[in-house]
This record gives C-alpha cells, sequence and structure tokens, in this order.
C-alpha cells in the first residue's frame, strides 16, 4: 500500500512493492494484491492516517478500532496455532501477534483496550489455506506501518504521544518478516495449498476490516453491499471519525 496510494493498516501489499519481482500471474501473492484492491482501498479511505489534520482523539479511535479487530483476528489464528502448531511454527506466529501492542498503545493515550465482547464475529480459521490469507491482511500492514509512523512523527499536534509501537512492530525487521511470509505462502501452495481458498480468505479478512472501519464494503463486481459487522460494530454504525 505504498505504491502512489496511502500507506495505512491493511497496506503495504504488492508482489512487486516489496522488492520481489514475480513473472507469473498465477503467483498467489499478484492474486492477492489484485483480488484484495477494492477492500484494501476502502480500509485506506476510511482510516486515513496520513491525514495532516489528524488529532489525538481520533488516533485514539482508530488504534481502539484495530485492536478490537486484531483481537478477534488473532484469536482465529491462535486456534489454528494449537491445532496446527508445526505450520504456526514455521511461520513464526508467535513473533507476529500484535493485539498486545495495540493495547499498550491505547494505554499510552490513556484509553481502555476494546475486550472480546467488544470485537468483530470473525470467521473460523480452519487450516493453513485460511491463516494465510488471513495473515496477508495483518503482516502487509506492518510495511504500510512504518510510513505511517513517519508521518506521526511529523504532526507536532501528536508531540505528546510518545512512540507507538503497533503500525510497525518489526523496526528494521519489516522486510525480513515479509519475505518470510510470501516465502512460506508460496511454499504452501507450490506443495499442495489451495490458492483459491487462501486468497477468499485474504479477500474475506478485508472485507471485514473495511466494514469494521465503517468503510462501504464492495463486492468484488464493484457495487456496494454491506459487510459482516460485530457486536460492537452493531451498536454503533458510524464509521471512523
Amino acid at each position: 500500500m505504498t505504491s502512489g496510494r496511502q500507506a495505512l493498516p491493511g497496506g503495504g501489499h504488492g508482489a512487486a512493492g516489496d522488492g520481489d519481482r514475480v513473472a507469473d500471474d498465477a503467483d498467489v501473492l499478484r492474486r492477492l494484491r489484485a483480488d484484495t484492491a477494492p477492500e484494501h482501498e476502502a480500509v485506506e479511505q476510511a482510516l486515513n492516517l496520513l491525514d495532516a489534520g489528524l488529532t489525538p482523539a481520533r488516533l485514539t479511535v482508530v488504534l481502539a478500532r484495530m485492536h478490537a479487530f486484531w483481537l478477534a483476528a488473532e484469536a482465529g489464528l491462535d486456534a489454528w496455532a494449537a491445532a496446527s502448531p508445526a505450520a504456526a511454527a514455521a511461520l513464526q506466529w508467535t513473533d507476529r501477534r500484535r493485539t498486545h501492542l495495540f493495547a499498550a498503545d491505547l494505554a499510552a493515550l490513556g484509553a481502555a483496550p476494546a475486550g472480546p465482547g467488544d470485537a468483530p464475529d470473525l470467521p473460523a480459521v480452519p487450516d493453513t489455506d485460511a491463516a494465510l490469507g488471513r495473515l496477508y491482511v495483518l503482516e502487509g500492514s506492518t510495511l504500510g506501518g512504518v510510513f505511517i509512523d513517519r508521518h506521526l512523527a511529523t504532526l507536532p499536534q501528536l508531540a505528546g504521544t510518545g512512540t507507538l509501537r503497533a503500525f510497525s512492530p518489526y523496526g528494521g525487521r519489516a522486510g525480513a518478516m515479509w519475505h518470510a511470509y510470501r516465502a512460506a505462502t508460496r511454499a504452501h501452495v507450490a506443495t499442495g495449498g489451495d490458492a483459491d481458498r487462501l486468497v477468499a480468505a485474504a479477500q474475506q479478512t478485508f472485507t471485514a476490516l473495511a466494514a469494521w472501519c465503517g468503510a462501504p464494503v464492495l463486492e468484488h463486481t464493484g457495487t456496494a453491499a454491506p459487510g459482516p459487522r460485530g457486536r460492537a460494530a452493531r451498536r454503533n454504525e458510524a464509521p471512523v471519525p
């Protein structure tokens, strides 16, 4: 989400945007980028974290939304990891968890993190195809997060917020962690994984994230449609301000 567009959570994805040259249009990373583009754009526009007028209050609202989404998304991945420990270890799943970082950032801003009852309802993660699809959304956001952190550091109105960690959790290892995800995803498909199910899981995750952020959710025909909502979202239908 760094190539000619804003770099926001859910951003940073792309087979070409991360230094990896792909020749095959059937490559799963290229498919992931192309087939999630509408939802990707919807998330960027809803969050708008590169707004020069971003206030501490609005940043707190965005972080609360992201924390609640990651809480639900990682719960599904934790269940997958418990059932598939070897696959989870190969993907370094424990190192990729970020819910606690969003919670710490909220605490630094004086806000309480969400509990499970305030998180969206997301599908289960039954296998590694579904896990890799969900992780495409979560992990790609760490690349865009590097740009977010740089932008936030330039805003005088956020000077008192301190250093946030959730947007770019890996520091100088962001590229290496994304490369490891790419390699694992391609290897999984090459050894019998279902690319169609993997891409569908990524689309589903992006659709849920866009809906949770209050964006109009696009069908892949390009028409607007209602997206999945969580318990808290049903209580508060307003988009992220």
